[in-house]
């Protein structure tokens, strides 16, 4: 568990019997638990415009049959794809300063939890959509930026409710919400029939990184996979949890080794084992619909373990000292941050490298793409 995990639990745990039950919210926006307000210091869009002959210039590696069309890719979950929601939230969960960002087109601190773009991101430049997938929350969003897909995703977020809220982030259930909310406006752009096939036929990202309980977790999932089907998505893949017994925060808290937490590692699996033939079941009672668990599992635990096999030399910190840094203890004033965060699978001592989340991306789109359409 990393060490902000470990602070929003101790956080939820004190306040579960205080918590208000209503949320301030703005009065033009659902009910939903992330307030937006202004951003208390001058920061950077997180979805800067990319150059039109650049955005020309996509590494697409994914060639669709030519009766499939992926018009967009939707994302949900929480800081491992959030591409900015939090960053106008009153929360102390973001990260729209220096040095995040830092290898991001122009240098931007855009609000991702990592030194450049997300998965996300890299999966809709692989199918040919776009170099980058905006924030639904960003303020400076038009109507023709969600046609291309939508990020719904927010750093600190969850199935239970009741973290999102004391945090101040947006839950999963309210990034279903704000996902209604989207639909209603891509048929105000495009038309109803266009708006439908869009919806239908784009590619649905699901990734939250969580594993405290397991078996509880896998059935949230589910009903979660459920309910967005419900709501008319059909290409849905939901990934795996991923080995966060080896995650650096979690290592410098397991002693001067800094070894693996194995039984962290074992909730892990223990929650892919169960959640994988839940989704498969899920599948067969949803007609049309293309549900697919993507196991992340193993390859970023190779990753951990043979790092040089994948380009990296360091995998067992992250970028700096890397032993605790995420969030505001990652600023550009910590005299440890590094330059060349390639060469690193971790960015900070809980997120990935923006090239650990691209070798990933690249070796598991071939795989799972077909099932998908």
């Amino acid at each position: 568990m990393s060490l902000y995990l470990v602070f929003l639990l101790a956080v939820a745990k004190a306040s579960r019997n205080t918590l208000q039950q209503k949320t301030e919210v703005d009065a033009g926006k659902p009910k939903l638990a992330g307030i937006i307000v202004k951003a208390s210091w001058k920061t950077l869009p997180q979805n800067t415009k990319v150059d039109a002959k650049k955005e020309s210039k996509l590494e697409v590696t994914i060639k669709l049959p030519r009766n499939v069309t992926i018009p967009g890719v939707i994302a949900f979950g929480d800081s491992i794809v959030d591409s900015g929601n939090n960053n106008n939230l009153r929360t102390i969960l973001k990260c729209n300063f220096p040095p995040y960002g830092q290898d991001f087109q122009g240098k931007f601190a855009t609000g991702r939890f990592t030194d450049g773009r997300v998965p996300s991101d890299f999966v809709a430049e692989r199918l040919g959509i776009a170099k980058t997938i905006p924030a639904y929350l960003d303020p400076a969003l038009k109507g023709k930026d969600l046609l291309k897909g939508i990020n719904f995703a927010s750093g600190g977020s969850g199935y239970d409710p009741l973290t999102a809220k004391i945090v101040r982030v947006v839950s999963l259930e309210d990034q279903l919400k704000y996902f209604q909310e989207y639909k209603e406006k891509i048929k105000a752009i495009v038309g109803e029939e266009k708006a439908k096939f869009m919806v239908e036929n784009s590619l649905y990202l699901v990734l939250y990184n969580s594993t405290e309980y397991p078996d509880y977790l896998a059935d949230m999932s589910s009903k979660f996979v459920k309910k967005l089907y419900g709501l008319g998505a059909r290409r849905i893949a939901i990934f795996s949890a991923v080995p966060v017994g080896c995650l650096p925060s979690r290592r410098t808290l397991n002693g001067v080794k800094r070894k693996c937490s194995e039984n962290l590692n074992k909730m892990a699996l223990q929650f892919n084992a169960k959640l994988s033939p839940g989704l498969v079941a899920l599948r067969k009672k949803s007609p049309g619909s293309k549900i697919v668990f993507v196991d992340v599992y193993d390859i970023l635990h190779n990753m951990i373990e043979n790092p040089k096999k994948y380009g990296f030399e360091v995998a067992n910190r992250g970028c700096g000292t890397g032993l605790f840094e995420v969030l505001i203890l990652c600023n550009k004033i910590n005299p440890f941050t590094c330059k060349n965060a390639s060469s690193h699978v971790f960015w900070d001592s809980y997120h990935p490298t923006e090239k650990a989340y691209q070798v990933i991306v690249d070796k598991l789109l071939g795989i799972y793409i077909p099932q998908l359409v």
